[in-house]
């Protein structure tokens, strides 16, 4: 069986009946759950930015960017689902946190491009289809799409843990404690004082001589703007803002009224604080002015 030549069925009807109606169409797909690819909202997973987000789908990236929608055929098998219409997904996603019902069935003129796979983990499955799997190769079609490997650590699985840093701040932030906040005398933004000299054992730098250079690539996306995408700003409560960097080897977490974290692909699972000192807050405050927001 080839890619599917239409979608028909929606989250909100997903039911065995609408189940069994996919599978009965065969060609069509029952659509699990959506995302947005736009430059300043996509999976970290596929890329440090947006147009390399597009890349790893082999599109172009588009001012108002794309809606992702992940589903399987009436075989089970797992399909990715490009389209257009923004809106449409968005609306879908804004309901669907909401607890609201929303049939997501794009029009096929929106269609872009359909993928095997999936490239990121969808916990649901369609119930009355067989259980997910990546649908036969055919000639000339890309390999399926995967998900980050969960036992492994690399560039996908440092922008994940940092997306978790993100939505988990108050959890983090509490791990390091009151009296760390602000303390310039003793820490800078490099991290705890003298550890950007500290080495690892084996003869290699230390993760905060790391960070140092993070913080200096991150000062030189104010003189010259990085992709779209690459630092992103979202609401944090008040006049405060979350912010998202990411770039070759590491990824940033910070708010613009706080302190920041550091995640490297060189320090497997660390969450390496980096503390307000006196420089820290222009460099946040001139990153939030560059980034890119949600609509």
């Amino acid at each position: 069986m080839g890619e599917p030549e239409s979608v028909t069925t929606g989250v909100a009807a997903g039911s065995d009946a609408a189940a069994a109606e996919a599978a009965d169409a065969g060609d069509s797909l029952f659509v699990l759950t959506a995302a947005l690819l736009t430059p300043a909202r996509f999976p970290t997973v596929l890329g440090d930015d947006y147009p390399e987000s597009c890349a790893a789908l082999g599109i172009g990236p588009r001012a108002d960017g794309y809606g992702l929608v992940f589903g399987q055929d009436g075989t089970g098998a797992r399909w990715t689902v490009v389209i257009d219409d923004v809106s449409l997904v968005a609306v879908a996603i804004a309901s669907w946190d909401c607890g609201m019902e929303y049939d997501l069935s794009p029009d096929e003129r929106s269609v872009i491009r359909v993928l095997p796979g999936w490239p990121l983990a969808v916990a649901t499955s369609a119930p009355g289809l067989p259980a997910p799997h990546d649908p036969a190769p055919e000639e000339d079609s890309p390999p399926p799409l995967t998900p980050p490997d969960g036992t492994a650590w690399g560039p996908a699985q440092r922008r994940l843990g940092a997306d978790q840093v993100a939505l988990q701040w108050a959890e983090w932030r509490a791990r390091m404690g009151e009296d760390d906040e602000g303390a310039e005398n003793e820490t800078g933004p490099e991290g705890p004082a003298g550890a950007e000299d500290a080495g690892t054992g084996d003869g290699s730098p230390g993760p905060y001589r790391t960070v140092r250079h993070v913080l200096e690539e991150l000062a030189g996306y104010v003189e010259k703007p990085p992709p779209a995408g690459r630092v992103r700003s979202a609401f944090g409560g008040g006049e405060a803002r979350v912010l998202r960097a990411d770039g070759p080897g590491w990824s940033l977490v910070a708010r613009t009224d706080d302190m920041a974290f550091v995640l490297l692909d060189d320090a497997p699972h660390e969450v390496l604080p980096v503390t307000r000192g006196p420089r820290l807050p222009a460099l946040l405050t001139a990153l939030d002015a560059l980034a890119v927001r949600p609509g």
